[in-house]
């Protein structure tokens, strides 16, 4: 169907529209609240929530279910430093009065970035903020939370305004502060929590009532309270005994954060794919929220966790441009540097009455649809919204509306700050992490950074989860598995740990080889059947055996060495890193699973004749 020729929405424009903020309830320094103009939103039925984790090697993954459908999505990665939450001591590198902020040292790979007013949170009230100059010296040592975490080229952003969130509360010590998350719609309640935050806060001291409170007593916010002022004090006593730069603080596990932040009693189910992560949650729930011990479950089925709950396929989908409503609608999202920028397309739905109806239709689904994208997706920072054109100021309203009620589901703090004089919506989402795209996909080398591929540590997970199934339906005691060589490393692992854990998940033997005939998501499996077979298809050399190859690169991490391949199967020739490009007799010291070691014949000791191996194309990597 045609999208009709723009016009101009007949409501408040942008900069007098009242903005709608939702808000995390309070549960982040800052926040704004949820204004509503209009009446009170009815309250939702309840959705069948599940929280659902999986662990694999040197990763952690979670999925958040309502109605079975997926709205949140967060991983966790060992070789990737998780800095939002962290609290260190750090160094003043630069002062930059033109921009009002500093750059300060955290002993990370890139500085901080202090905006000014984010340096000194006590005068946050005031009309004018002193100039940075006369708040930071360059040298000045301070303590300081990370609240974006570093992105792209960018450094980490930090402020000295410390909060330190709990159970119940958080806590904030250089704020006066007292709030309470908008989230709990009952004024009485609301009221009740606030008194007992004014009674309960230290001199000085600030707190925000999280919406979890709810219902909880005053014995139980005292004792998060004292929780969360030992770890202020441990984190004190370390800023005065150690030397910036200095991580004082570390953020909590993806476990332990879920069960702070999300196990609520609006959770029916946690489940876990993992024994010792699954004793561990317990153990944590077992302290902060013991009545809700009991809906952790330990998953050990057959199926993989997220590949049974369909979480696989809605990644994959998260990751495209283009999403389908159930209307025959659909929506583009496209991610920029500056913004992102959402349209709503009719699409396949033509409808049944008129065309007003038709387009209030699809655009009602479109505004559930884009809140739950948000949530997935991670995105944050501009958003701008182009809803199909409505005459009717009515159906607008009502779009509006239905918009602002599903934001509602929405943890992160989001403001919605009305139309633009072309009829787009505007609003915010505020940045913390990476989004979903650029933590699942990389930039495409093939072109130029206009698309995205997914990334070699997602297919190396796919490609393990296809080698599990090989194997249960074939019953086979080993398996070949042919894969390019930036796959075939992450498959294998440091020191082959990734490999050596695959094969005691299945108790079967895996050969992994590497090809530059291979796509990087392309994945072959030459030969399955007994070990014997297997290894003698795997390793196209044997101990002891002489033959000419020929060096086809040095060796990436011992440049003394020089590296061939036999079909995808690494030679690791010894002290033939000068002799690249050169043909040279060698004999097989060592002929493993992934590689083979081989040593240079003298003159004198090749007597017997040589096997001489074609040359082979130059590769680009090492397996």
């Amino acid at each position: 169907m045609t999208r009709r020729k723009r016009r101009r929405w007949g409501i408040l424009p942008a900069e007098s529209a009242g903005a709608a903020n939702t808000e995390p309830g309070a549960e982040s320094p800052g926040a704004a609240s949820i204004e509503h103009e209009s009446a009170p939103l009815v309250p939702e039925p309840k959705l069948f929530k599940e929280l659902l984790v999986n662990y694999e090697p040197h990763e952690s993954r979670l999925a958040i279910l309502e109605a079975g459908q997926l709205v949140e999505f967060y991983i966790e990665r060992d070789d990737e430093e998780q800095s939002a939450g962290n609290i260190y001591k750090g160094r003043v590198e630069n002062v930059l009065p033109g921009m009002r902020a500093a750059f300060v040292n955290l002993g990370l790979e890139k500085n901080g970035f202090l905006y000014v007013d984010d340096a000194h949170a006590e005068e946050r009230d005031h009309r004018k903020s002193r100039p940075i100059q006369e708040v930071l010296k360059v040298g000045q040592e301070v303590v300081v939370q990370v609240v974006k975490e570093s992105i792209g080229n960018k450094g980490a952003r930090v402020t000295t305004n410390i909060s330190l969130p709990g159970r119940y509360l958080v806590f904030t010590p250089y704020s006066e502060t007292v709030g309470v998350s908008r989230r709990i719609d009952s004024e009485r309640e609301r009221e009740r929590l606030r008194a007992i935050a004014e009674k309960i806060r230290p001199k000085g001291m600030g707190l925000i009532v999280r919406t979890v409170a709810e219902g909880a007593s005053q014995k139980a916010l005292i004792r998060d309270l004292a929780y969360l002022r030992r770890m202020w004090a441990r984190i004190r006593h370390k800023a005065r005994t150690t030397k910036a730069p200095a991580l004082l603080h570390r953020e909590a596990s993806l476990i332990a954060r879920t069960i702070r932040d999300h196990l609520d009693e609006s959770v029916d189910r946690f489940v876990i794919d993992d024994e010792q992560a699954y004793y561990r949650a317990r153990e944590i729930a077992e302290t902060i929220s013991p009545g809700l011990k009991n809906r952790i479950e330990l998953d050990n089925g057959g199926v993989p966790l997220f590949e049974l709950r369909g979480v696989e396929a809605e990644l994959d989908r998260a990751v495209k441009r283009r999403v389908w409503l159930k209307c025959g609608g659909y929506l583009v999202i496209d991610e920029t540097e500056a913004l992102t920028v959402i349209d709503v397309n009719t699409g396949k739905n033509v409808g049944s009455t008129d065309l007003s109806d038709t387009v209030l239709a699809t655009n009602r689904e479109a505004a559930v649809e884009i809140a739950r994208q948000l949530r997935l997706r991670d995105i944050s920072g501009i958003i701008v919204i182009d809803f199909i054109d409505m005459e009717n100021e009515e159906d607008q309203v009502e779009v509006l509306k239905t918009f602002q009620r599903a934001l509602r589901h929405d943890r992160t703090r989001v403001t919605v700050l009305g139309l633009t004089r072309l009829g787009l919506l505007e609003m915010t989402r505020k940045k913390v992490r990476e989004s979903l795209l650029n933590q699942l996909t990389r930039v495409c080398p093939q072109c130029d950074g206009r698309g995205q591929v997914l990334s070699e540590e997602v297919i190396a997970r796919r490609l393990r989860q296809r080698i599990v199934e090989r194997l249960k339906e074939s019953g086979a005691e080993a398996i070949l598995v042919e894969a390019n060589p930036a796959i075939a490393s992450h498959l294998i692992g440091p020191g082959g740990t990734n490999l050596k854990e695959l094969e005691r998940t299945t108790g079967r033997a895996i050969f992994v080889r590497g090809s530059h005939d291979c796509d990087v998501d392309d994945v072959k499996f030459p030969k399955i059947g007994t070990r014997q077979e297997v290894e003698s298809a795997a390793l196209p050399v044997h101990e002891g055996q002489r033959l000419e190859l020929v060096v086809q690169e040095r060796h990436a991490s011992n440049a003394r060495d020089g590296i061939s391949r036999l079909d995808g199967y690494v030679v690791d020739i010894e002290a033939a890193g000068t002799r690249v490009g050169e043909t040279v007799s060698v004999e097989i010291l060592r002929a493993l699973r992934t590689f083979a070691t081989a040593k240079i014949l003298d003159d004198e000791d090749n007597t017997l004749p040589a096997v001489k191996e074609p040359a082979l194309p130059m590769p680009r990597a090492e397996v």
